[in-house]
């Protein structure tokens, strides 16, 4: 019998010590458990996300030497953990030292050999260079060093073959994407399979969260682990690991897949865990069911998560919120009191003349709700002597001296408030309440820069701004609902039009709100940036011709006449948002806080974007100039 324990751990990105100390911890308790073997996940001593600290060499060295110590500790357990690897002899392509992302197998104080493989480990095959992820910039494949060495992957990728208990066992080796083969040249499963019977296989992964993953990867697993006949360990880690713009969650949500397909055993999501199963009873197992959750539910656990390690990352213990009466900053004022308790959440409202006492009241209301700490800062004054300040003192020409006075427009005096609200007040009051402030933007927002840079931008962290306005909405009643069990945020601010409230044109009293039309434009902005094949103008018009944008964006239909009756106030719609969206957003969500990512394509590393202005294809420009010829 072999008994085979799975350890579901929070890597700590960067952090070899801490990680290693982990390690060895759980270790012990599978001896305790009289585990034969124990699987940690990829990368587990260094962490994956780590940028450019891959290019220091003295970090490498180090990495490779707390590897050492969870080799030495193999003692009457075989040991397989994810770990770098470094050839100092060779180089990568960059001319830097040659990199591996490795898979290690350890027993009795000594590495393990792979059957066909040129080093004591084996190499990761499939480097995702897509989203998120960045392997070749860092990483030699396998496929390359097959090339280097004048043979094929065929040859090299190998089973692994130890002994327990007077036993051989065979054992496929995966890291991550090589179990993700769909769109690769090869699949390294079938190449183990062909080798020799595989008794069964390991898939150690770093796979951060995304909303709809693991269903994606439940389903494809169970698929491979019942025509390869043999049962399939995923090992995946917990925490938080980021990319500098971009901040992702790892689920954990470690699996075990019977021969059968069957999911015979899962870690909870967010929770570090160490199962052992006896490799004999898997296939007698019964499948367990996965408890289905909804996307909110499953949004709100990656949201709550991300932002307290991150914050405990970054060790801040307490934040101030701006809340204007509207919805995200609501949903923001409740999720952050939900993490970090009432006593360390301070709640801002900044009124100027243009904000309604409606709006003031729900402010207050929701404040009393959650017991925050609760201040109103008026900024009228300020932003009076602003303009005041701009347009009496002379602006005076050096070279001729003459001198000018410069005008401040309404639309000018609209982003001075939002500079005002967050460069004085919100930082002012961070710095005396000892935290730092929120950025409250969403999706929508972001996609378009409706947002003042340096104003409702700024922040530490945007942690609603992968969510979709309708997802904010959302996200609002499942606090409600679920996470508090009553109504802390009130109906009034779910229930009002969204409104940045600048200007008497913004007046939420009189129905007045924000340009964005929600119900279409989540869809519209969505197929921009989070369509595998993201749409441009020339998609979006072709669409309208035809009759299935509605149906292709996934909006509710009717929409599209509803807002737009004609075919030229529909492409001045679509033409001012897409000039936004590739023109002045891009500047701003350079210049944007971090995004805490939950979709499939967040803002940051994950949609990388150049400011290249906007462009529209030729089919575009013909399509159009024939639609406005026969309006």
């Amino acid at each position: 019998m072999l008994n085979i324990a799975y350890a579901q751990m929070e890597v700590i990105p960067g952090h070899p010590d801490k990680n290693t100390e982990k390690m060895l911890q759980m270790i012990a308790d599978a001896k305790e458990k009289d585990a034969d073997v124990i699987i940690f996940p990829e990368m587990a001593i260094p962490g994956y996300f780590l940028g450019d600290t891959w290019e220091q060499s003295s970090f490498l060295a180090d990495c490779m030497e707390y590897g050492k110590e969870i080799i030495a500790a193999s003692k009457d357990i075989v040991i397989l953990f994810g770990n770098i690897a470094v050839d100092w002899k060779k180089k990568n392509n960059d001319g830097r030292v040659r990199k591996y992302n490795a898979f290690f197998a350890a027993q009795n104080g000594k590495l393990i050999h792979p059957d066909n493989m040129p080093y004591p480990f084996m190499i990761k095959t499939l480097m995702p260079n897509y989203r998120e992820f960045d392997d070749t910039r860092h990483f030699f494949s396998l496929q390359k060093l097959a090339r280097e060495l004048g043979t094929s992957p065929d040859q090299l990728i190998s089973p692994l073959t130890f002994k327990v208990n007077g036993k051989r066992y065979r054992v496929g080796c995966l890291l991550c994407e090589d179990g993700w083969s769909d769109d690769y040249e090869l699949t390294p499963l079938a190449i183990l399979q062909r080798h020799a019977p595989i008794d069964f296989f390991v898939n150690i992964s770093a796979s951060p969260y995304t909303l709809g993953k693991n269903d994606k990867r439940n389903r494809i697993f169970k698929a491979q682990a019942k025509t390869v006949k043999a049962p399939l360990f995923y090992v995946n880690n917990i925490g938080l690991q980021n990319n500098g713009k971009t901040i992702y969650t790892f689920d954990g949500s470690s699996t075990v897949y019977s021969s059968e397909g069957n999911i015979v055993a899962c870690c909870a999501p967010y929770e570090e865990a160490l199962g052992v199963l006896t490799l004999e009873y898997v296939s007698s197992l019964p499948a367990v069911e996965i408890r289905k959750k909804s996307a909110i539910a499953h949004i709100y656990e990656a949201l709550s998560y991300g932002v307290r390690h991150f914050l405990d990352r970054i060790r801040m213990k307490r934040v101030v919120i701006g809340i204007s009466g509207g919805i995200d900053s609501a949903v923001a004022a409740a999720l952050y009191t939900k993490v970090l308790g009432p006593e360390n959440i301070l709640l801002v409202n900044m009124p100027s003349v243009f904000n309604s006492e409606t709006t003031k009241g729900l402010s207050q209301q929701l404040a009393r709700n959650l017991g925050c700490h609760y201040m109103i800062v008026p900024i009228q004054e300020s932003v009076e002597h602003t303009v005041q300040q701009l347009q009496e003192i002379p602006v005076e020409f050096l070279k001729n001296h003459v001198q000018s006075h410069l005008q401040v427009s309404p639309f000018v005096t609209e982003n001075i408030q939002a500079r005002d609200r967050s460069a004085r007040v919100l930082a002012g009051a961070a710095a005396a309440f000892g935290g730092g402030f929120t950025c409250n933007a969403n999706k929508a927002e972001t996609t378009v820069g409706y947002s003042t840079l340096y104003g409702d931008q700024s922040g530490f962290l945007a942690a609603l701004a992968d969510l979709w306005k309708y997802q904010v909405y959302e996200l609002a009643h499942y606090l409600n609902d679920e996470v508090y069990g009553h109504e802390v945020i009130p109906q009034g601010i779910i229930d009002i039009v969204p409104s940045a409230e600048l200007s008497s044109n913004q007046n939420v009293d009189e129905g007045k709100g924000d340009p964005l039309k929600y119900p279409y434009h989540d869809y519209l902005f969505r197929s921009f940036v989070e369509h595998w094949q993201k749409a441009t103008p020339e998609d979006i018009l072709n669409w309208y011709l035809q009759g299935v944008l509605e149906k292709k964006l996934g909006c509710a239909d009717g929409l599209v006449r509803q807002y737009f009756p004609t075919p030229a106030a529909f492409i001045e719609d679509l033409e001012r948002w897409w000039n936004l969206f590739t023109g002045m957003a891009i500047a701003k969500r350079i210049q944007a806080p971090p995004v805490l990512a939950v979709s499939r394509r967040a803002y940051g590393f994950d949609h990388r974007e150049s400011q290249n202005g906007p462009y529209y294809t030729r089919k575009y420009r013909e399509m159009k100039a024939k639609l406005l010829n026969t309006d």
